[in-house]
């Protein structure tokens, strides 16, 4: 396993972990390890979570519907030269 070392760490951000490593009894590196693990979703204990709650709606738009959407949103893209200085 490859090693890497953090250099110019918060003092606050280094607090929290060292209280987090007392508080749960494991080393500094663990938690580092465990917390990037979590937020990068290559956690051993929980595989990263993907959703397809929206995946009927993908590719649902006929041209036309695609159209009149991109028309709306190019409204609202818009800048006012009015509110620019």
């Amino acid at each position: 396993m490859k090693a890497v070392m953090l250099r110019n760490l918060p003092p606050s951000l280094d607090r929290t972990i060292r209280q987090w490593a007392k508080k749960k009894g494991v080393s500094v590196d663990k938690v580092v390890i465990s917390l990037l693990q979590e937020h990068l979703g290559e956690s051993e204990k929980r595989p990263a979570q993907r959703y397809h709650d929206l995946d009927e709606l993908a590719g649902s738009w006929n041209k036309q519907e695609a159209k009149v959407f991109e028309q709306a949103f190019a409204e609202q893209r818009a800048i006012d030269p009015g509110m620019r200085k």
